[in-house]
């Protein structure tokens, strides 16, 4: 949950709150998901114990839900959101935590992918140790030169044979 909140509070605390984009979105929906499946499917709530609560009798239609069998009370429902919610809110806490006391490489890590674009696991840790990523490797010269190889004739060299 904590990683996943991480590139969101990280644009928040670069840019700031109002320059936030949708990009996030995704993660949002995964720690949503993953907080209501440890409250729901895996007993992770100390209020609702080890129970199941989640409902597998949806009958779809067209791929959309038209209707659904209820098996938890409004008391319950309201106690799963607020663990899910208090899940995804501690999560959002100690992320801004680690950031914040790790902001400088934050920074490096961000410059990193603005000159590199992709940065593996190894490239970060280097980085942050003042190394530059090295990619000797791949040059991109040799893709510009590179002749598109297919297996389809180029025109105008031979004609077709005619039928006697």
């Amino acid at each position: 949950l904590v990683i996943a909140t991480g590139g969101r509070i990280a644009e928040e605390m670069i840019f700031g709150k109002d320059k936030i984009t949708n990009g996030a979105a995704s993660d949002i929906q995964m720690v949503t998901n993953l907080a209501r499946k440890m409250i729901t499917e895996w007993g992770m709530s100390e209020k609702l114990g080890n129970l199941r609560y989640n409902n597998d009798s949806e009958e779809v239609f067209l791929g959309h839900s038209v209707a659904q069998s209820k098996n938890v009370s409004d008391s319950t429902a309201k106690i799963i959101d607020d663990e899910v919610r208090f899940l995804a809110d501690e999560a959002d806490k100690l992320c801004r935590n680690i950031l914040k006391d790790n902001i400088e490489e934050l920074h490096i890590v961000a410059k990193g992918l603005l000159e590199y674009e992709t940065l593996s696991g190894d490239e970060i840790k280097d980085l942050i140790k003042g190394i530059k990523p090295s990619r000797d490797d791949f040059d991109d010269t040799d893709i510009a030169n590179e002749i598109p190889q297919t297996s389809v004739p180029k025109s105008g060299g031979t004609t077709a044979p005619q039928p006697n």
